[in-house]
Parts: structure tokens; C-alpha cells; sequence
């Protein structure tokens, strides 16, 4: 990516001691949380000469390390309990006038509470790194040309990306696209790199595309994109943001000030009606896809092609082709939607149809995202390890036919039965796994009390060999095996690339067994 992390020196040679109110920012700043985002902001705020503090609740050896490595820079970090026995994250040190938090605290966090009782702000890292997109111009600048020869820009446009499900795939599919285009971009957010050593680092972009989660959105009070879309809406992190509406606000907040483009999902009202809600810039257009025929101002599918009847003239009338179904990599119908959104905001930025087409068969998928994996006698295994809720598992569900479905793990206060009703005509059968599998187990009785159901009552390193083998038992040929969990890992994994990585080691020893049996 060309980023790396910022150092004090950078930003206090170049842009001097008001660069803080210039860019919008106090002198006295405490960063919540010791986690990548938080030493990325920790690091360029102490740079930009604020007073920083670091609270954390943590106190084991990573945090000592990481805390001994900020105190170099000047920056304070307190861990764990105080010297009163208050504990360190849960208090707002004297004289703090902004903090900035680590996306995944909670609103009602008591250092949260503390600052809202004292009138002190508190944002996220996006919105710090939004503030600070000028001083990357500047800093830029003042180095002189880029590593590929040509004049230093401006700071990038931002193309936003969010929704429950897909972001991530429509975000890296989007950055495929602009390079195919000749831009400089990245795929940036919720994604890797912190977003402030992006903003802040030598390498000059164009446009970046940046995938956004709610948590994000929710502390980013400023930020106003160049054009954002919203995939889908369905019930998710509701422990976090307290019920669906305030969800669903904090992910509209992406719409809010857009200059050309809100990117809508024609078949999720929801995403819609959060555009109508939206207080744009005078111009700003609403952006529809769909995986039928497009109507004006939309994106969709004709005949096995995906076309654009909104960035062309007389949109009334014409439709401009931008690719085929089979350039989409899987071509499983959530992901074609993925791609339209992707593309919408693509022609939103100017890109040319060729540049969607070849960014689109460029494009190559991370793992665990509905991964081909092998076929054992017949069969295909599918590891959608990502699918980490119902909705995304839905989607999964979707694109195959027959089906035995490896699911379960750890629910997140979830409910099954709008899933097994919709899949259940397409289930051979189910193989359950997880600490949370009973509840799926009673949504398979009520709504598809048929499907064959083995409840695999293991948490050992072995239990996802022995799943997969209960699912290949269930299977007949042309059947597909597919882990959609629709629940999360940490009941039995590290994290859904763990449990993805088990799967397709299952898959693999089965596909060993069963070439022995046939020598």
C-alpha cells in the first residue's frame, strides 16, 4: 500500500505548531484504546503537538510493550487499575477535550459518559483521519513528487462503503476497478490499515475506497463523502447500537452530505429509505441496483450482462453494458449484487465501462467468502466461514442447490427461523456445531422438520473433521457441502479464518481418504 506509520517528526516539521486548529483539533487528547487504531491516532495526534493520553483496561504483557513503545513519543498510557483503584479505560483523565475511541467501545462506556458529563466530544478514528486529510496533502507536498513521478495531489476523494454484509468483497472489488482505471486507490477502513497512516503516509492517491461499519459511522460526526453506498440492512450488533433503528441510523450516517452519488439496494427498501433521509448536497443523485432489469437511474442485469441505465445520456432510453455475470468472481447472486454496488460507485467516480469490466475479472476474493474448496465423490465444499449471521448465511444459502449446511457457533442474541424457512427447501440436510446449535436445531424442527439434522456435540480440534464427514454422509452427488455458520467462531475458533482454514483441512483429509479407498 505504501503507507507506513507516522512519526512525530513528519508532522511537527512540516506543519507546524498550529497545525491542531488548523485541522480542527484540540491540545489535549485521550485516545481510547490500545488497539492498531488507537496507536495509529495516538501517533499522529502527539506528531500534530496535542498532549496525548492512552487509557486501556488491559495490563498484560502486549499492552506494557505497546505502552513503552508510545512513551518514546511523549505520549502518557495508563493500563489497567489506577493508583485509586479506578480502572484506567473507564476514566477521563483531567483536562481531556476530545477522545478518541477505538470503534468497537460502547456509547454508554463509562469514560463515554464521563466526557459527555464534562461536554467533551468524542469521535472515532475515521473522523480523526477525515479532519486530517489536508495535512496529508500538505505533508505530501512538502516531499515533492510521488514515487511514480507525477505532481503531488490534492486529498483523495472518498468512495464509502457499508452495510451488513458484503462490505468488505464490494470494497476490494471497488479498488480492483479504479486501479483497472489507471487511479491510484486503496481499499482502506474497516479492512487493514489504519486509516489515518493511509491519510498521513507518503503514497499519493486519487480515491480511496473505504469500507465503513456502523461502529465507525457512529463516531464519525463530519465526515461527508464523494459518493457511499449502503449493500443491505439486517438485524446485527444490536448489543452495541441498542435496537435496529439506532443501527440502521448510525449506517445511514454515510449518506449524510454526499456531493454525487447514494448507492441504494433496490431489493432492500431500508437502504432506500435511508437515502430519502439523508441531507445531501444540492445535486447528489439516488443510485439503485438490482439483480433484475434496471430502471432509469439504476444498475442491474439483462441477459447475463450488468448495465448502467444511470451514468449514461438519456438514461430514459439507453442502457450501457458494463460486464458479463460469468466476470464476477463467484457469480453468486449476493455477489453480483456486490459488484453493481461496486460499480455504481465506479461510474459515480467517472470510471469508464472497459475499467468495471477489467477490474471485475481482476478481482480475486479473500478467503472464506463462498471459497470453492474441492469436490470429494461428486460433491462440492464450500467454506462461507464469513458468513457470520443470518443474513449473510442467507445470501450463502442462496446460491446452492441441494445443500447440506454445516452451521452454529456463538448466536449474538440472533434468531434462526426467517432463515430455515427460507432455505428449507433447498437443505439435503444439516450438520450442527457451536455452542448456540440448539437454537438453529428448534428453527430445522419448526420450519423444516424433513431435513435430515446431526447435532455434533464437540468443541475439540477434531469436531470439524467429524462434521464434515457427517455432512459428506449426508450428501448425495451434485449436492453441495457449505459452511455458512450465520453465527460467530469464538466459542470453538480464534477467529471465522480459523474456522475456514479447519474446514477446508477437513475437506482435504476427506478428499486423502477417499482417493486411498479407490486405489
Amino acid at each position: 500500500m505504501g503507507s507506513r506509520q507516522v512519526t512525530s517528526s513528519d508532522l511537527a516539521a512540516v506543519l507546524g505548531p498550529d497545525a491542531l486548529g488548523r485541522f480542527g483539533l484540540p491540545g489535549r487528547i485521550t485516545v481510547a484504546g490500545l488497539g492498531i487504531s488507537g496507536i495509529s491516532a495516538a501517533r499522529a495526534l502527539a506528531g500534530l503537538g496535542a498532549r496525548v493520553t492512552v487509557v486501556d483496561n488491559g495490563d498484560g504483557d502486549a499492552h506494557r510493550a505497546r505502552a513503552a513503545e508510545l512513551a518514546e513519543l511523549g505520549i502518557e498510557v495508563r493500563l489497567g487499575h489506577l493508583p485509586d483503584g479506578a480502572r484506567a479505560g473507564e476514566t477521563l483523565p483531567e483536562g481531556t477535550e476530545l477522545v478518541v475511541t477505538s470503534p468497537g467501545w460502547q456509547p454508554e462506556s463509562p469514560l463515554f459518559l464521563a466526557a459527555a458529563a464534562a461536554g467533551v466530544d468524542v469521535v472515532g478514528d475515521v473522523e480523526v483521519a477525515w479532519r486530517l486529510r489536508g495535512a496529508g496533502a500538505e505533508l505530501r507536498a512538502a516531499r515533492g513528487a510521488a514515487a511514480d513521478g507525477r505532481a503531488p495531489a490534492g486529498p483523495a476523494e472518498w468512495l464509502a462503503i457499508t452495510g451488513t454484509n458484503g462490505k468488505t468483497t464490494t470494497t476490494q472489488m471497488l479498488a480492483s476497478i479504479l486501479t483497472a482505471a489507471g487511479l491510484r486507490t486503496a481499499a482502506v477502513g474497516n479492512i487493514g490499515t489504519p486509516i489515518i497512516d493511509v491519510v498521513l503516509g507518503e503514497q499519493e492517491y486519487d480515491v480511496l475506497a473505504v469500507e465503513l461499519s456502523s461502529y465507525q459511522l457512529h463516531w464519525a460526526p463530519s465526515l461527508r463523502v464523494h459518493s457511499a453506498a449502503v449493500l443491505n440492512l439486517a438485524p446485527d450488533h444490536l448489543d452495541w447500537h441498542g435496537s435496529m433503528q439506532a443501527y440502521a441510523a448510525d449506517k445511514g450516517r454515510i449518506y449524510e452530505g454526499n456531493r454525487v452519488a447514494c448507492v441504494y439496494n433496490v431489493a432492500d427498501k431500508a437502504t432506500e429509505d435511508l437515502v430519502v433521509e439523508a441531507d445531501v448536497e444540492e445535486g447528489c443523485r439516488a443510485i439503485g441496483f438490482t439483480l433484475g432489469a434496471p430502471g432509469p437511474s439504476m444498475l442491474g442485469v439483462v441477459d447475463g450482462i450488468l448495465v448502467d441505465r444511470a451514468f449514461v445520456e438519456n438514461r430514459q432510453k439507453n442502457a450501457q453494458e458494463l460486464a458479463e455475470v460469468a466476470d464476477v468472481n463467484p457469480p453468486a447472486p449476493h455477489n453480483i449484487a456486490n459488484a453493481l454496488a461496486a460499480a455504481a460507485l465506479a461510474r459515480a467516480f467517472g470510471v469508464e465501462p472497459r475499467a468495471v469490466r477489467d477490474g471485475l475479472r481482476d478481482f480475486r476474493p479473500d478467503a472464506h467468502r463462498v471459497a470453492y474448496v474441492d469436490e470429494v465423490a461428486s460433491v462440492t465444499y464450500i467454506d462461507d466461514s464469513k458468513a457470520t449471521n443470518t443474513h449473510a448465511a442467507e445470501a450463502s444459502l442462496a446460491a446452492f442447490e441441494p445443500v447440506v449446511w454445516i452451521a452454529g457457533g456463538l448466536a449474538k442474541g440472533a434468531t434462526f427461523d426467517e432463515l430455515v424457512k427460507n432455505a428449507a427447501k433447498r437443505l439435503r440436510g444439516a450438520v450442527l456445531i457451536g455452542a448456540d446449535r440448539a437454537l438453529i436445531a428448534d428453527a430445522l424442527a419448526r420450519h423444516a422438520p424433513e431435513v435430515p439434522v446431526v447435532d455434533l456435540d464437540r468443541t475439540d480440534t477434531g469436531a470439524m473433521l467429524a462434521a464434515v464427514r457427517e455432512a459428506a454422509a449426508l450428501a448425495e452427488p451434485g449436492d453441495t457441502v457449505l459452511l455458512a455458520p450465520a453465527c460467530a467462531s469464538m466459542d470453538m475458533f480464534a477467529n471465522y479464518n480459523k474456522r475456514g482454514d479447519a474446514f477446508a483441512d477437513a475437506v482435504r483429509e476427506l478428499a486423502a481418504e477417499n482417493a486411498a479407498d479407490t486405489v
